[in-house]
């Protein structure tokens, strides 16, 4: 693998995923309105924003360890898109803007952790 593809494979996960969690976090913005106290609208945005913390934590582990970064960023897309299948009267295609980007970056952790698995092997 040519040093700007490695590179490339490097960055691509991690930044789209430093991205996607900006903007699942913008979601939570909804729970300030006029009339909430300041303590009820903090407690909406840490609710609002577990799953933003989990998979931040999952970034800061994926940096290292691309194969839990592969696990968990593909089975947070496919989480979110059975929840929404199995939600009354929702449609599976409205979770594709969340849970596609997800396993997207699931799939470049994947395979950026799978060529560097290559490299090792073919050194030794």
């Amino acid at each position: 693998m040519s040093k700007k593809v490695g590179g490339f494979l490097y960055w691509t996960p991690r930044l789209l995923s430093v991205l996607m969690l900006i903007f699942l976090s913008i979601f939570s913005l909804d729970v300030i309105s006029e009339g909430r106290s300041f303590v009820e609208i903090l407690t909406g945005l840490f609710m609002h924003n577990i799953p933003v913390l989990i998979l931040t934590a999952v970034l800061i582990i994926s940096w290292k360890y691309e194969i839990v970064g592969g696990i968990a960023f593909l089975l947070a897309g496919l989480f979110f898109m059975a929840r929404t299948l199995f939600s009354p009267g929702a449609n599976v295609l409205w979770s594709l803007p969340i849970a596609a980007p997800l396993m997207l970056i699931g799939i470049l952790f994947f395979i950026n952790w799978f060529g560097k698995k290559q490299k090792d092997t073919a050194e030794s």
